[in-house]
């Protein structure tokens, strides 16, 4: 992979500075790569005495883990409250949706539901080596995780699932309370090759499960090729693992680099059992070990970009997947030279322009190991200027959406407009055989809709709403940029409900949520809104305003005006990212990263706004 060897370098010296590594632990493996060097590192790591200075003996434990969970796994890391870190619960960027104390929460007998107990999860199934020791009781392998997401993933490969494909099981959300799930591998992209079923954790501790993988095909490599039923083994004693697994955990151990939780966790299973895992002290191992299946190739550039369907504020592109050996991921978009978005779709609907403008469009595909394509051709196209509230700044059919599933959850989907999210939502549900979000708006906690920010303003916002199951009608509450903004009807029977002149500027993002005169579950489809912009205002008061250079390359941006006047900046996607007052006719751009802008200066409550571009 390009990039692959500097970082993981760095790596290595960093890591085994902090990591508690006897002296001289690896000194025999210096010098070697490849499959030798796997092999030698299995001396090191495992229960022979291999004529090694020094020697260190895997000691087998025993059916006693419970002795090394209450060191090794709590949680000193992100809520920092001694539970159990439970990388199938854990919610790193917030609360957790349950916890668990060690040893008490230890499950004990029968358990139904997530959050009752945790027990013991064998990253490699046990199943795989029919339970034997000492793979069954190695603390590297063998973590605590909920009982019940420990069922759904049973004895699953590791795989990146595929939204449409997700299972269904009795007692148990999928994707589960923390985001993990279980459904068809998605076979494109990095994870193409393998078209079944299996499991996936957040991508927080996508590269400790593959550094455990690691180090389970390499402690265990005199034995690992009698377990080729396993889907991810090959049968082979110095591979060991399947192309497509192989693939996905290379890039798992890429983009999740080492913790210092695994870090700790490391020594402490060192001293409990005597071994290390290699690939945590020293990630360049990974490298020299399967360079082979490193990839290192391009991606063929996009050969047939088009841009079309213009309005005053967006522009949309599509194109085909170009080749690649493992396959593309996603795709940079550039606007008039500038990289302005990343996409993992082929078709992408850039908003927040500007009414009356040309713009030109090329892209570069990329893979998951970091290689991009050439440039496109470019494809151009002017926007329109048909007036106020009368394009459409944003639609969402909610095709996208996750798989069919009849719980009601957390629910996000990248839309055509950008990333949606809800609450208390189903995704089984149609509106005159349409699919449809379905969102339980019953009782005090009930769910939301809310849209991504989208800049253009919104003139009218129009939906399709129907109430599913029992319930009474009623009518929901609209919110714009968090402000109720008027409300739309639901009943029994499909309805096209639009909500006019709301007329507001700038970047929206729309909420809807219940306002209690009705108790329902409501199916959302074909939201949309138009565009707003002020034409009433009269321009004479910015008839001579102008900025220059545009493109702007140092950090003034010079604005001609006879007056102080205030300014506001937003990014092609409609984030607001910087604003404030132009004095003496300077503005210092120096923040600016290199992309288009919209930038819109203020006088006497009227507004006129400019492409912007940053070189």
């Amino acid at each position: 992979m390009k990039y692959f060897y500097t970082f993981l370098c760095i790596g290595f010296f960093v890591l085994t500075g902090s990591a508690q590594v006897p002296s001289n632990y690896y000194d025999s493996a210096n010098g070697l790569s490849g499959y030798a060097l796997k092999s030698q590192l299995k001396r090191i790591i495992n229960d022979n005495t291999d004529g090694l200075s020094p020697e260190f003996i895997h000691n087998d434990q025993g059916d006693n883990l419970d002795g090394l969970y209450g060191t090794s796994d709590l949680d000193l890391y992100y809520e920092n409250d001694g539970t159990i870190l439970d990388i199938y619960s854990e919610n790193p960027s917030g609360p957790d949706p349950y916890n668990y104390f060690f040893p008490a929460d230890e499950c004990a007998g029968n358990f139904n539901s997530e959050g009752d107990c945790y027990n013991k999860e064998h990253i490699i199934p046990k199943s795989t080596y029919n339970e034997a020791s000492p793979m069954v009781d190695d603390g590297h392998t063998v973590i605590p995780t909920d009982g019940r997401v420990n069922g759904l993933r049973s004895n699953l490969p590791f795989g990146v699932v595929d939204d449409n494909q997700l299972i269904s099981q009795n007692g148990i959300s999928n994707p589960t309370l923390n985001g993990s799930k279980a459904g068809g591998n998605l076979n494109s992209g990095y994870s193409a090759g393998y078209t079944g079923t299996v499991f996936e954790p957040l991508d927080e501790f996508k590269g400790d499960v593959a550094r455990m993988y690691f180090y389970f095909v390499t402690r265990y490599e005199d034995q690992v090729s009698n377990w080729s039923s396993f889907p991810m083994f090959d049968g082979s004693s110095d591979k060991v693992l399947e192309d497509p697994f192989l693939t996905i955990l290379l890039t798992w151990h890429t983009s999740d680099p080492v913790s210092q939780k695994e870090i700790d966790r490391n020594n402490v299973v060192f001293n409990y059992q005597n071994n290390r895992n290699p690939f945590v002290d020293n990630p360049n191992y990974v490298a020299l070990i399967w360079s082979g299946a490193i990839d290192d190739e391009d991606p063929d550039p996009v050969n047939d970009l088009i841009a079309s369907n213009p309005t005053d504020n967006s522009i949309e592109l599509d194109w085909t997947e170009p080749s690649d050996n493992v396959g593309v991921t996603s795709y940079d978009i550039y606007i008039d030279g500038a990289l302005s978005v990343n996409t993992t779709f082929t078709q992408f609907t850039v908003t927040g322009l500007v009414a009356d403008t040309n713009y030109c469009f090329t892209i570069k595909a990329k893979d998951a190991a970091g290689n991009e394509s050439d440039f496109s051709d470019q494809a151009c196209e002017t926007t329109t200027n048909n007036g106020s509230g009368t394009t459409e700044c944003a639609a969402e059919d909610f095709q996208n959406m996750p798989a069919n599933d009849s719980q009601y959850t957390a629910r996000s989907w990248v839309g055509t407009n950008g990333a949606w999210n809800a609450t208390r939502a189903r995704t089984d549900q149609t509106i005159s055989g349409s699919r449809a979000i379905a969102i339980d708006y019953r009782g005090s906690s009930a769910g939301s809709l809310v849209s991504p920010t989208i800049a253009g303003g919104i003139g009218s916002l129009t939906v399709t709403t129907q109430r599913v199951f029992a319930g009474t009608n009623g009518s929901l509450d609209v919110l714009v940029n968090g402000t109720t903004v008027g409300t739309i009807a639901y009943s029994d029977t499909s309805q096209n409900v639009t909500l006019e002149n709301i007329n507001l500027e700038g970047s929206i993002q729309v909420t809807i949520l219940d306002n209690d005169s009705g108790s329902a579950r409501v199916a959302l489809d074909n939201l949309s809104w138009t565009c707003y912009s002020n034409l009433s205002l009269d321009d004479a008061a910015l008839s001579s305003i102008s900025i220059y250079p545009n493109p702007v390359k140092g950090d003034v941006l010079y604005v001609a005006a006879n007056k102080d006047l205030e300014f506001e900046i937003y990014s092609i996607l409609g984030q607001k990212v910087s604003r404030g007052i132009v004095v003496n006719g300077k503005l210092n751009v120096s923040n600016l990263k290199k992309g288009i802008y919209i930038i819109k200066l203020i006088v006497d409550n009227q507004s006129k706004s400019y492409r912007l571009i940053r070189q």
